[in-house]
């Protein structure tokens, strides 16, 4: 069945693409913003209401068309910006609107057919779905779509955010990825190219000591790539393309490289999500582990950040393809008019509800910078002036819990490599 309105559906071919293409244009916000806008956005919230009524009459009708005069069990949830609380308004009116035609709802043992409503959206649309199951028929699905108003972006009410980087490790050879081993002493693993080296924290500074080989007889690509997850029942895993290597939990430490193609953890444990990493190339090829709900593929991708919307999580996959994907488990997006860096990490400020993403982009001048951004309805707004890192960001990860994140970085001026930790705080 069409819905009222036509909706795309992307396809995405495997392109020659460049590592870290950035466009010069990302959209920077100012540094403060005045309590008097503030108080005007909180007002005008209270002015605006969407009536849902419309669009409940439209989907009941052809619910209706469907089952026929009777006994229905109806659920209601949102894949979307719509509230929890909003869709079960909605639900209610879908049940007003349903027995207008001699449809009653009741519970599921007393009933001759189940619907499953769906409410998600598309950067333009709503769109509603309607699975409808009749004892040992087909399913049948009614869809609607219906145009978002302007008034669905609202923006944020509250002060914006402000990056900070700490430097915490130079070198000459590359890093690929770093994590903090929190205790006494605080340790750093960096992962290089051909070693992981061991730092403890010690006088205030960060000190190299132990350094753990890498050993691998195949060439890796010129520009590799490589992330490092802290274990369980063992320090830390160590992944580089075609390569994983794990080490031992005894000191002295020993790190034990074997050659394979599993996929590579894309954000914290709690998200659980991994995806499968080129080995001859420096992108992710697409396929999801175990995946989001039913999509188990995204287009290749650089980076991927994810934050949680109420019942679902959001995932946002910057492509080799230049372009913005997302996904949330049913819907495929693209925000075609998204131009970020290739790199992506999601962090959680302690001072807000949501999760924000940091995208990577290159300002006036040569040096890479990064800012924070939350999704209002499925559109970034930025949320923290951009910052400036001195130098090309390399690479960045979301680290911890999803508190702050790691950049690696070459320094411009120098040509070293440094190691930053991005922080989020309220406020200047």
């Amino acid at each position: 069945m069409t819905p009222d309105n036509e909706l795309i559906t992307a396809r995405w071919p495997l392109p020659t693409a460049v590592y870290n293409a950035r466009n010069p244009e990302m959209p920077c916000s100012s540094s403060s913003l005045r309590w008097a806008g503030y108080l005007l956005l909180l007002f005008s919230q209270f002015a605006i209401a969407t009536d849902w009524r419309p669009s409940e009459a439209r989907l009941a009708e052809k619910i209706a068309a469907i089952t026929g005069p009777g006994v229905i069990a109806l659920d209601v949830t949102t894949h979307s910006s719509i509230s929890p609380s909003e869709a079960e308004q909605i639900r209610r009116g879908l049940a007003t609107s349903l027995s207008d035609s001699g449809v009653r709802i009741s519970q599921a043992d007393q009933a001759a057919a189940t619907v499953q409503v769906t409410l998600s959206e598309s950067l333009q649309n709503y769109v509603w779905v309607a699975e409808i199951r009749q004892g040992t028929n087909d399913v049948s699905v009614a869809i609607i779509a219906m145009p978002r108003p302007d008034s669905a972006i609202s923006p944020q009410i509250t002060p914006p955010l402000t990056l900070h980087a700490t430097l915490l490790v130079s070198q000459p050879q590359p890093i690929l990825d770093a994590a903090i081993l929190e205790g006494n002493p605080r340790r750093m693993l960096v992962l290089g190219q051909a070693a992981v080296t061991v730092f403890e924290f010690k006088n205030g500074h960060w000190l190299p000591g132990q350094s753990l080989v890498i050993n691998h007889d195949r060439p890796l690509p010129r520009d590799v790539r490589g992330r490092i997850m802290l274990g369980k029942d063992h320090l830390f895993d160590a992944y580089l393309p075609g390569l994983i290597c794990r080490s031992t939990n005894a000191s002295p430490l020993a790190l034990n490289c074997l050659h394979s193609d599993d996929p590579w953890p894309l954000q914290t444990e709690e998200f659980g999500e991994s995806g499968f990493f080129a080995p001859e190339r420096n992108f992710f090829t697409g396929a999801l582990v175990p995946g989001i709900g039913p999509q188990k593929s995204a287009p290749p991708f650089y980076t991927a950040a994810a934050f949680p919307r109420g019942q679902y999580k959001l995932w946002v996959f910057a492509g080799v393809d230049n372009q913005l994907h997302l996904l949330d488990g049913m819907n495929h997006q693209i925000a075609a008019n998204i131009r970020w860096g290739s790199d992506l990490a999601a962090v959680h400020a302690a001072c807000r509800q949501d999760w924000q993403v940091l995208a990577t982009s290159t300002g006036s001048g040569t040096d890479d910078f990064v800012q924070a951004f939350e999704f209002l309805d499925r559109e970034p707004a930025a949320v923290s002036p951009p910052l400036q890192l001195g130098g090309d960001i390399t690479a960045l990860w979301t680290a911890g819990n999803g508190d702050r994140a790691t950049a690696t970085v070459r320094d411009s001026e120098t040509g070293t490599y440094e190691v930053e930790q991005i922080t989020l705080t309220c406020g200047q």
